[in-house]
């Protein structure tokens, strides 16, 4: 299944809490259809006391948003759709920015 959104990819959050935000992609969960997104729809975390935290406490950690709720920022810095199209030098399909034409790398 290919989706509108890639892992490293700058997307805007269009709904939810973290509305008007924006992030890069950095994981995507392609069954369920939820990416997780820097430093957007942060969630407080409980952890005890381990090796790598000695002290535990509270910790903010990205949560997964589903996929529906976000679009992909162009070069221009706006949100925009994503459309694909059949590239002629390579004959494979590629993503394309529907408000600027451009493909999207």
């Amino acid at each position: 299944m290919k989706l509108h959104i890639r892992k490293g990819d700058n997307v805007m959050v269009v709904a939810g809490d973290s509305k008007g935000r924006s992030g890069k992609v950095l994981e995507v969960d392609v069954e369920k259809y939820r990416a997780i997104v820097e430093s957007v729809n942060l969630a407080t975390k409980h952890s005890k006391p381990n090796a790598k935290n000695p002290k535990g406490g509270l910790v903010k950690q990205e949560m997964p948003i589903h996929i529906s709720n976000l679009m992909l920022v162009d070069s221009t810095g706006k949100p925009t759709r994503v459309g694909r199209q059949i590239d002629s030098k390579t004959n494979k399909s590629v993503r394309v920015s529907k408000k600027t034409g451009e493909v999207i790398k």
